[in-house]
């Protein structure tokens, strides 16, 4: 059903951040505001709809079956020439609730994998976002 719905590059960076976002099925309100302000930093507030999009996603995500065949086709559409800026946004994300369960652990490992994102550079880049948000939240160096 995705496949069906999401047909711009714009379309599938929203989603990603979408299911990232929502991995762990909570939506806190600070989550909303980091994703919103992620999609408007991308310039996605002028073409798209988050609302229209947030209820399309919500829509056929049960019907998602195979994670990795979903994002292998949000990121042909969104067709990345900076793999690790992606990365690192849905790493930040994914902390935005301060925790990394093992399931979004895994969908960062996978999203890395897709983006062609070797172990090294991705447990770097990990290691990097992990720590910004400490700083962030613990603010200590």
């Amino acid at each position: 059903m995705y496949t069906t719905e999401i047909k711009t590059q714009d379309q599938a960076l929203c989603h990603l951040f979408f299911h990232c976002i929502l991995k762990d099925g909570e939506l806190a309100d600070k989550e909303l505001d980091i994703v919103a302000d992620k999609l408007v930093t991308a310039g996605l507030n002028k073409e798209l709809n988050f609302k229209d999009e947030m209820i399309s996603y919500k829509d056929y995500r049960p019907t998602i079956t195979h994670e990795q065949q979903y994002l292998q086709f949000l990121i042909e559409q969104i067709n990345p020439v900076n793999e690790l800026a992606l990365y690192s946004w849905c790493a930040e994300l994914l902390l935005s609730d301060n925790i990394l369960t093992s399931e979004e652990e895994l969908l960062l490992k996978q999203i890395g994998d897709v983006l062609g994102i070797d172990d090294n550079e991705q447990s770097v880049a990990k290691k990097i976002m992990i720590q910004r948000k400490v700083v962030e939240t613990e603010k200590i160096f």
